[in-house]
């Protein structure tokens, strides 16, 4: 935490002015809200349900065991100063604030770049019936004391939590909070139950690392970036990429994340989703959540 203050006011000092005259400026108007709302206390303690909060902050129920993938909640990703958080703003709100959210088992954490590990949304989720996985070297950004237990995983590792198995899968991308701090993990991961596979593909530019998990037991679900790939094409795939990724696994639906929430990279932005349906072409049926709040059932 030190070290992100630091690196923060650095770049406060070069950028502050430009900066702080665009936030007085957003601060007049609200976030607008989510353009769908979903109603996961309703869904029934069988089969796979997923809905996605923005980003990619994705809640599943898996045979009534809740998961929520790299939570963001808040109006802005980036540095907490005091009672200012340095960093983007969120375009659209999540599709269910914090207090809304059902009890959380597992909480998944791809990476620690700030727009996937929001330190204040982490801390109010503490809580001792909630579980933590997490890539290699960054539970130090935690307060593991504070949850029932937080587990690093690296590629190819698998940890158990609940009925779920969880295998972290080797993805294109990088670790590093802060430029410093290059030793941190990151990952895609396979959650397996008895009945249900499910590939959470975290950031990644395009691999074929995706392939290792694909077999005679189809993936149910494959939750791939399809966002911020211009002009980050080295670390970002694109939608006709992350399709492919999810074709590799055997992925029977995909749900394209880490788009409409931040403005990241130059590419338009509904240009994500619809170059991935474009992709699925004739199985665009297969494709889920397309809006931000839209939600889904596999019973």
């Amino acid at each position: 935490m030190a070290g992100d203050v630091l690196a923060a006011a650095r770049y406060a000092r070069k950028a502050a002015p430009e900066y702080f005259r665009r936030y007085r400026e957003e601060r007049r108007c609200a976030v607008p809200p989510a353009p769908f709302t979903p109603h996961p206390k309703r869904w029934a303690d069988t089969g796979l349900h997923a809905a996605w909060l923005g980003h990619s902050t994705v809640l599943l129920k898996i045979d009534g065991f809740t998961i929520l993938t790299d939570p963001i909640l808040g109006a802005r990703c980036g540095v907490r100063m005091g009672p200012v958080t340095l960093g983007l703003r969120r375009l659209v709100a999540p599709a269910i604030s914090r207090p809304q959210l059902p009890h959380i088992d597992l909480i998944l954490l791809s990476h620690a770049h700030f727009d996937h590990f929001d330190l204040a949304t982490l801390r109010g989720l503490e809580r001792a019936g909630t579980a933590v996985v997490t890539a290699k070297y960054t539970s130090d950004l935690l307060r593991p004391r504070r949850y029932q237990s937080v587990q690093e995983v690296g590629w190819g590792e698998r940890v158990r939590v609940g009925p779920l198995s969880i295998l972290g899968i080797p993805v294109k991308h990088w670790g590093a909070r802060m430029r410093s701090d290059v030793h941190r993990g990151y990952n895609g991961y396979l959650i397996e139950t008895a009945r249900h596979r499910v590939v959470f593909g975290g950031d990644t530019a395009f691999t074929d690392a995706f392939k290792s998990v694909r077999a005679k037991k189809p993936v149910d679900l494959a939750i791939m970036p399809v966002g911020a790939y211009d002009p980050w094409i080295h670390v970002h795939c694109n939608p006709e990429q992350a399709w492919r990724m999810g074709a590799d696994c055997g992925a029977e639906h995909l749900l394209p994340v880490h788009h409409q929430t931040f403005r990241l990279s130059r590419e338009p932005y509904l240009e994500p989703v619809e170059r991935f349906l474009a992709a699925a072409g004739a199985h665009s049926d297969r494709v889920i959540a397309t809006r931000v709040g839209h939600e889904w059932s596999l019973t």
